[in-house]
């Protein structure tokens, strides 16, 4: 792959607003710290793919202090680049396969001024009874009673509050200063990515309606935002606004919508009013891009609602409707959001939901990127499943059967180099893909006048950018013609070979949302003539957890047409590549741990990557 290199100077400055330009002082104290990160950061001409973590908690997130993380921010970004870590919850040390590109710790901002007070002794409220009992709680049955109290009864309310030993305004902005002092300590540009964030954590009545805030640079506001000061989306979007006339750049990535009650993609607004035109646009400037999967289940489809794609019953976490008052819903999930998007482009001028795909954890260890199969050893939210024994038998609160809880998802942006910058921009234009785990790489052009094969990979990627637009992109019309679209995909070099590549479609067509799967590409010659797939033969060994090795392709590279086009029709497209069925996480815990799960527990799983859409405009 062509590559050519670039000089960046990271200055490393922390600038809050109310001093936009930043310190001088600060600056000239961090001029050596620049002075040591000036290296050579290699440039990709047709760029690369990176793949990071936009959804992590440490011990500033209340839920997962009480149960049992001990992390900081840096000691979880030490973890990313591949440095062992010592859970002190469970006595294990844990490391990553393989190195993060880039990473970012997204605490929830309730309560972090709480947790300064909880973790530092000169804090005027550290030994306030409330803050002792956090410190001292030994076990799973008293961090139980605890979260409840202090998490569920008040934070998945309508009107969350402080806890009683909240000191103020100054505690939120030390744990935030401590926060992005340890996030721009592990910079090093070219070779790890920062993102300063957080998570803003709205949960109405308990249905989650949680956002990511990702920041492009070090121009961050003295406090963030939390749900008890901005109590629903659209007050979180003012707040972006308001920040951004003070020169920061943000953006949100809602997450979980599988269980947000309907809200997520509502068709009224908090104020109960049908969604407008100013409402969608805000929505569009700010939410980019959306977390299509992650720990407590994918958010893609369900198939109680898409009975026809063989491929829907996946990581659904099907015990979330067991909790909370929960009920799962079409317009829960992503695929339902991109079509009725369509139909309110239509309407309005402004699709509120083109939103391009990425992946997270939401792990509450402190463990970045955790997702693995076969190195869930400690689970993902402390206490409650840190052994084989409770993820059997536990249930993490609020939210799932233990044994319903995945690893998580990872993302991937293609971008030009590892910097802030361009991993930011990467996610901001939806150049980006989310998989289930493994590192499968995939791309996905549409344009006209594509060549019908190409001889390599460059020739292919450089034709791709040049006739037309890439994941995440707008589409329009050429009259006269119709749109072809390249598709690309690699597997992970430690996982398994890669079954199919399909293309999902939705569009709007006489006041109707529909919607097709096509079968791009299949390995081993199994795509028929009709387009339909024979299902793959490839085994997973029961005993070992060692998959099939002998069938599968390493790598598709295609054209392909819409046997439907219509140019009248407004219309999105997006890849999903299937892996060959590999052994999910608790067969290993059985084989490894002698413990056993319930006959419905899957023992394997078809891991997977999705890219971004692609949307058509008729004009």
């Amino acid at each position: 792959m062509k590559y050519f290199f670039n000089f960046l100077v990271c200055l490393g400055t922390i600038c809050f607003l109310g001093c936009k330009e930043g310190s001088k002082a600060a600056a000239e104290a961090d001029t050596s710290l620049a002075d040591q990160r000036k290296e050579v950061i290699p440039f990709f001409e047709n760029k690369e793919a990176f793949f990071g973590e936009t959804h992590l908690h440490t011990k500033y997130s209340l839920d997962a202090f009480i149960g049992g993380n001990r992390l900081s921010a840096g000691q979880a970004l030490k973890f990313a680049q591949g440095e062992e870590i010592l859970l002190e919850s469970t006595g294990k040390t844990m490391q990553l396969k393989r190195p993060l590109d880039f990473a970012a710790v997204t605490d929830h901002a309730e309560y972090i001024g709480e947790m300064y007070s909880v973790l530092n002794p000169n804090a005027q409220a550290y030994n306030n009874e409330q803050a002792k009992s956090l410190r001292e709680v030994d076990g799973l049955e008293e961090g139980l009673k605890l979260f409840v109290e202090l998490v569920v009864k008040n934070n998945r309310s309508s009107k969350p509050q402080h806890l009683e030993f909240f000191e103020g305004s100054m505690s939120t902005m030390s744990a935030w200063e401590i926060m992005n002092e340890q996030t721009e300590a592990n910079y090093i540009p070219g070779k790890f990515t920062t993102l300063h964030a957080f998570e803003w954590s709205g949960a109405p009545n308990g249905g989650n309606l949680h956002r990511n805030i990702i920041f492009r640079d070090t121009i961050v506001p003295d406090l963030p935002v939390s749900y008890i000061e901005a109590n629903r989306e659209t007050d979180l979007w003012n707040w972006l606004e308001e920040i951004g006339h003070n020169g920061s750049t943000a953006l949100a990535i809602p997450h979980n919508s599988n269980a947000s009650k309907g809200m997520m993609f509502d068709e009224n607004m908090p104020n109960g009013e049908p969604i407008t035109q100013g409402y969608a646009e805000m929505r569009q400037k700010y939410e980019r891009t959306i977390e299509i999967m992650q720990i407590k289940g994918a958010s893609e489809v369900h198939p109680n609602f898409w009975p026809n794609d063989e491929f829907a019953n996946f990581e659904n976490a099907q015990s979330l409707e067991n909790y909370s008052g929960r009920s799962f819903e079409e317009k829960n999930f992503v695929r339902y959001a991109l079509k009725r998007g369509l139909q309110y482009e239509d309407e309005l001028g402004v699709n509120p939901y083109k939103l391009g795909f990425n992946g997270g954890t939401d792990n509450h260890n402190g463990l970045m990127s955790n997702v693995e199969e076969d190195n869930y050893a400690t689970g993902s939210h402390g206490y409650v499943d840190a052994t084989a024994e409770n993820r059997v038998k536990n249930t993490v609160d609020g939210w799932a059967k233990a044994y319903d809880i995945n690893p998580g998802s990872i993302t991937g942006v293609w971008a030009q180099r590892n910097t802030r910058e361009d991993i930011w921009d990467g996610l901001y234009k939806r150049e980006t893909f989310a998989t289930s785990g493994p590192r499968i790489k995939v791309r996905l052009f549409a344009g006209y006048n594509y060549k019908e094969s190409y001889e390599t990979y460059d020739d292919f990627i450089e034709d791709g950018y040049a006739k037309g637009v890439p994941m995440g992109g707008d589409l329009k019309l050429d009259k006269g013609q119709e749109p072809s679209f390249l598709v690309w995909a690699l597997k992970d070099p430690m996982n398994a070979n890669l079954d199919r590549v399909q293309i999902v479609k939705g569009w709007y067509e006489n006041g109707k949302l529909k919607e097709k799967i096509f079968n791009v590409a299949a390995s081993d010659n199994r795509k028929k003539a009709d387009g339909t797939v024979t299902p793959t033969d490839a085994q997973v060994d029961l005993q070992t957890g060692a998959f099939d090795t002998s069938k599968g392709n390493s790598e598709f590279m295609t054209k392909w047409r819409d046997p439907d086009f219509n140019p009248s029709n407004r219309a999105f497209y997006y890849v999903r590549v299937l892996q060959l069925p590999t052994a999910r996480w608790n067969l290993y815990d059985e084989i490894r741990e002698g413990v056993k799960f319930p006959g419905t527990v899957a023992k394997t799983v078809v891991e997977r990557a999705w890219s971004s859409p692609i949307w058509y405009k008729p004009k």
